[in-house]
């Protein structure tokens, strides 16, 4: 597996999505820095996804003080806004969560479909909320499923594991939402769906990557046993941007 140091799209996968592919569910603030005129919302220096189909937002470039100053503008004074990657916020900026996590690179995986998994689509988005609520596999919001293919196992007519595409960076797509009800979990199912959206983005022409939490260290063997490899270390932050309400002062409490 190659482990040159040079660009890729997985180094700000969240930027490349709403740049690229996903650009249609893109909002963006800042002038476009390839954009000698300045055009608004043509690229910008921040950018989020629409709130009910991802939580994460980016900045095209980190270490740049104006591309913070952008997102602040689009997420507005005392939001919480989620990033991943290696960021230092600003020091008035607030981080109120570090969640230390993994990427993984799956060139290696071993695709193959899964004759027994149906395509989901908004029609099923209830029951995968449910099965979301239940698991906690991490974010998927109500459009969450527009983002890219998403794959289930029913049992009974009823749905017990899913998987599928969330960010898609150029050339690469990531495998998101793994979840199995836990009455049927221990029987494979994960990792069939897994094996099964990877054949999906290999039959497109990309390769497939996740993301998980480094202390989910479960799935994270159950991944890297199916030959996804450690490509970096990033961290998913939630800070709240400057200008919110202060602290309430108790005398004026009614």
């Amino acid at each position: 597996m190659p482990t040159d140091n040079s660009p890729s799209p997985l180094d700000n996968p969240v930027w490349a999505a709403l740049t690229g592919t996903h650009r249609r569910f893109a909002q963006f603030a800042g002038a476009d820095p390839s954009d000698p005129a300045g055009a608004p919302g043509t690229g910008g220096l921040a950018a989020r996804y629409l709130p009910d189909a991802n939580p994460f937002s980016a900045l095209a470039d980190p270490d740049d003080p104006r591309s913070w100053t952008a997102l602040a503008e689009l997420s507005g004074p005392g939001e919480v806004v989620w990033l991943t990657g290696l960021p230092t916020p600003p020091p008035d900026w607030e981080t109120v969560a570090s969640i230390p996590g993994v990427q993984l690179d799956g060139r290696a995986v071993a695709a193959e479909s899964a004759p027994e998994a149906v395509r989901l689509g908004p029609a099923d988005v209830p029951e995968m909320l449910e099965l979301v609520r239940l698991t906690e596999p991490g974010p998927f919001l109500p459009r969450t499923v527009e983002l890219g293919t998403y794959l289930g196992i029913r049992h009974e007519g009823r749905l017990v594991a899913m998987a599928g595409e969330r960010l898609r960076p150029p050339g690469w797509a990531e495998i998101s939402a793994v979840c199995t009800h836990p009455e049927h979990r221990g029987r494979g199912l994960a990792g069939r769906l897994v094996r099964a959206v990877a054949a999906v983005v290999r039959e497109r022409g990309d390769s497939p990557f996740l993301h998980a939490a480094a202390a989910n260290t479960g799935a994270v063997r159950l991944y890297r046993s199916m030959g996804f490899v450690l490509r970096r270390e990033p961290v998913f932050i939630g800070v709240r941007t400057p200008g919110g309400p202060g602290p309430v002062d108790p005398a004026t409490k009614a």
